[in-house]
């Protein structure tokens, strides 16, 4: 072949291979500067389940980073890496994704454990009576916390027909209406047994009700009983919660929502769940809640009135209004951010903090072109002292401000009932980088 011939073919296999590289360096680059942020952030800890990478099997072929619609995920040294861990919400997609088999779904990690309710293969803890499925138990996926609603119900079911459950007014109480809980639910149904599905939010969900407008909950094939098998691969938020919703109304399921569980006590015959509508004396009780836990209240006066809410749902209904956010991480930046963009809305936000720490750099970023702009103030170093029907009063350096008020939103974390389950026997384990067990 002469030498041109070979020029002919090799200049453009170079020229590819140069835009190749140059291109995998600029992506490179770009994880880089993103887990640097998250790290400077205070955010470079994952909260609960999330993917470890094996460096020996990892290849780099990026199809875990591909596969990630949080994209927390990035290719450095030519290794899949964690770059955004507050952003990982554990579904699965990037294991599922690696050819080589190089990912594991793992709790916490060595600096930062996750408690997880210990619980059998039919999901009852070491408490005989009391079961645990989905996001509290640790597994978060939509199709996994389906079938372990499901499963649960299953045993729990073969005990009612037995004769172990009598002497309690119901055969169970399922705690929560996310996807655990819808499932058990309509298996309860589905077996005949006596249940009431409790559900502390004003509609079903969980924690995906909780997600911004139009995000993609990824899920897979599942079976619901009573309604059958649902294939899915990518489905919005609102389509998902309107397919529920519509599941809920056709099935007549027995769901009280704005109903939170305040304790759990063992009685001779079951468990009483004691909710501010009364008690439930059942043989058997679901905890099927998310890791989010009950919304942690602040213990002002004034609290309990209607305009005071733990989560922002839509940010419209506050158009016109004059609205108070409290709190200083992500969610309350966000829900600031949110109102502020509403036409007519006047935003403060209170935080106890001298600055705000654990905020992702893009929100930090937009809160501070908005407060340059001068859609929203602050009042840092400040507590909230009293809610009033028209106004608030906030302690702040030393005195006490009186702001015209409309709305109130609460963004101080939720609280996970591990002191309730521990006082009633419920062993939970600190995990540090525990391999996720599937069920």
């Amino acid at each position: 072949m002469e030498t041109w011939q070979i020029a002919l073919y090799l200049v453009p296999t170079l020229a590819l291979i140069y835009l190749y590289v140059r291109r995998m360096h600029k992506v490179e680059s770009r994880h880089r500067t993103t887990l640097s942020e998250s790290v400077e952030a205070g955010l470079g800890e994952p909260v609960s389940l999330h993917p470890v990478v094996d460096p020996v099997r990892c290849m780099g072929s990026g199809g875990c980073v591909a596969a990630c619609p949080e994209k927390a995920l990035g290719i450095i040294d030519g290794k899949a890496q964690l770059i955004d861990a507050s952003a990982c919400i554990g579904h699965g997609a990037c294991a599922a994704a690696c050819p080589f088999d190089a990912i594991r779904l793992v709790f916490g990690s060595d600096a930062r454990g996750v408690d997880i309710p210990q619980v059998s293969p039919a999901f009852e803890t070491n408490v005989p009576g009391i079961f645990i499925a989905g996001e509290l138990g640790g597994m978060g996926l939509i199709h996994k916390a389906t079938e372990q609603g499901r499963q649960a119900i299953e045993t729990i079911s073969r005990r009612s027909g037995d004769g172990r459950t009598r002497g309690a007014e119901l055969d169970l109480v399922i705690v929560g209406a996310g996807p655990a809980g819808l499932s058990a639910s309509l298996a309860a149904k589905q077996k005949g047994l006596k249940y009431v599905t409790i559900e502390q939010e004003s509609a079903l969900g969980g924690s995906i009700l909780h997600y911004p407008r139009q995000k993609l909950a990824m899920t897979r094939p599942m079976h619901l009983p009573i309604v059958g098998k649902v294939v899915w691969r990518e489905i919005s938020k609102e389509s998902l919660l309107e397919f529920w919703s519509d599941v809920v109304r056709r099935t007549g399921l027995n769901i009280h929502f704005g109903e939170r569980m305040e304790a759990l006590k063992p009685e001779t015959a079951g468990f009483s769940v004691i909710t501010p509508r009364g008690s439930y004396r059942a043989a058997s009780v679901l905890l099927s809640i998310g890791r989010r836990g009950t919304p942690r209240k602040l213990g002002v006066p004034g609290e309990a009135q209607d305009k005071v809410v733990y989560r922002l749902m839509d940010p419209r209904q506050y158009r016109g209004q004059r609205v108070l956010v409290v709190g200083g991480g992500d969610s309350a930046i966000e829900a600031a951010l949110a109102v502020c963009a509403e036409e007519g809305t006047e935003v403060v936000l209170s935080y106890r903090g001298k600055a705000f720490s654990r905020v992702k750099p893009k929100n930090r970023k937009r809160f501070e072109e908005a407060l340059a702009a001068a859609r929203l103030r602050t009042l840092m170093e400040s507590t909230l002292t009293s809610i009033e029907r028209e106004r608030v009063q906030i302690a702040y350096r030393g005195t006490t401000v009186k702001l015209p008020n409309d709305a109130v939103i609460v963004c101080a974390g939720g609280e996970l009932p591990t002191p309730m389950l521990k006082d009633i026997g419920v062993m939970v384990e600190t995990h540090h980088g525990t391999a996720a067990v599937a069920r």
